[in-house]
């Protein structure tokens, strides 16, 4: 048996076939570099397939550069945002080296697609992107639309003005790009042995999961197994962070006040949410953030091999952090009338979506039960438990979430 209050970082292997020691100044990865970026730098990778796409990348290369970003001549793990320009009949990925890179596929699909997203989705991961960015015509007039990982649709329409319209596509990549994600994972092994099988609250937390699958809510617009080749969905699991696409994620806090602040229970990513019942596997005991390293602090069994804690931990940590009377927070892809959402689609795993979700409960009359809205994607609930967030939501849930 390994030594409790040992630390292990994720292999480069989204299997977690066997463990490495790693001492407490490395970094949990998620088999990529976390080298830090050039903050707003950009690089262009590929070359225009058409006269309108090098028209297009000509007027965000402008816009950027208007704004403050700066163009590096190659692109590499030192870039923050990378312009990926691809043939949308035979996408090819950009394997990026770090985690914060941020990466927009640019295709030039002819005409305006019909349905943006089921056009656009599989381009996303064919090109491993974060962002597509389909430039179309539509009677005479250029047009852009966009999709992103979370599902959303927009779209921005030339107005006559060059100037104008590119300031709104910039409006629109802007706050994506800027992002920093949140999904590396320390795992210390020094749980305690009374929870190594769990606890009152990790079997709230696996009948929450069992009423999460009843909802039947679709993990995926897309079955992404098809889309890519196997090599390609290792590294889209890698570099997501993502053990599968899942239907949302469930978490319920432990003590107010651990050693790191709020300690909470919270479903892993890209498990089967029906059939929650290991800790460190399918439920993994959140200790608290680290923000030097946007890495969050895990403690598992010493003999388990742990999977990664859902993407939206940062964002669970602040809720609870922030509201003592929150026990227990439900995410799911769905949507109830009436619900305010954020303003920006920022990308799940992001501190800047964690920032608007815990602004939007703050501002609710009652942040211990609130409903609010993640833009294009789903709700974040709060509630004393998860079983009272279940009763609470009977019957209210829509399973299409509405996009913009």
């Amino acid at each position: 048996m390994k030594a409790a209050g040992a630390l292990y970082a994720v292999p480069a292997t989204s299997s977690c076939r066997e463990h490495r020691p790693m001492t407490r100044t490395e970094t949990a990865g998620i088999g990529l570099a976390r080298t830090s970026v050039e903050p707003r730098s950009f690089a262009l990778n590929g070359e225009p397939r058409t006269a309108r796409t090098r028209w297009f990348t000509e007027g965000l290369q402008r816009v950027m550069v208007e704004r403050g970003y700066h163009l590096l001549d190659t692109p590499g793990p030192n870039v923050q945002v990378i312009v990926h320009q691809v043939d949308p009949e035979r996408a090819r990925p950009y394997r990026r080296k770090s985690a914060p890179t941020f990466v927009v596929a640019v295709a030039d699909v002819g005409g305006s697609p019909t349905d943006l997203l089921r056009t656009g989705y599989p381009l996303l991961v064919r090109a491993l992107a974060n962002l597509t960015v389909m430039v179309a015509v539509d009677d005479g007039v250029p047009s852009v639309h966009f999709v992103t990982l979370e599902q959303g649709t927009y779209s921005v329409r030339h107005e006559g003005d060059d100037v104008d319209f590119f300031a709104r596509i910039f409006e629109r990549i802007e706050p994506l790009a800027s992002s920093r994600l949140v999904i590396a994972n320390e795992f210390r092994t020094d749980l305690p042995e009374e929870l190594w099988q769990g606890d009152e609250t990790t079997a709230q937390i696996r009948r929450a999961g069992e009423r999460l699958g009843a909802l039947d809510l679709l993990p995926a617009a897309f079955p992404i197994e098809e889309i890519l080749s196997e090599r390609d969905l290792r590294h889209v699991k890698l570099l997501y962070g993502i053990g599968g696409l899942s239907y949302g994620n469930v978490s319920a806090r432990r003590t107010e006040d651990g050693e790191l602040g709020p300690e909470y229970w919270m479903s892993a990513s890209g498990v089967d949410k029906s059939d929650l019942r290991e800790v460190g596997r399918h439920v993994l005991l959140v200790r608290g953030y680290d923000p030097e390293r946007d890495t969050m602090i895990l403690s598992v069994p010493p003999d388990v091999k742990p999977n990664r804690v859902s993407v939206d931990a940062i964002e669970h940590w602040m809720i609870y952090r922030e509201h003592p009377e929150v026990g227990a927070i439900l995410h799911v892809h769905a949507w109830m009338e009436g619900t305010r959402a954020t303003e920006i689609n920022f990308p799940c795993g992001t501190v800047e979506l964690a920032g608007a979700v815990a602004d939007l409960v703050r501002a609710d009359p009652d942040p211990g039960h609130a409903v609010v809205g993640q833009r294009n994607h789903g709700l974040t609930i709060t509630g004393e438990s998860l079983d009272e967030i279940f009763a609470r939501i009977d019957g209210k849930l829509v399973r299409k979430v509405p996009m913009d």
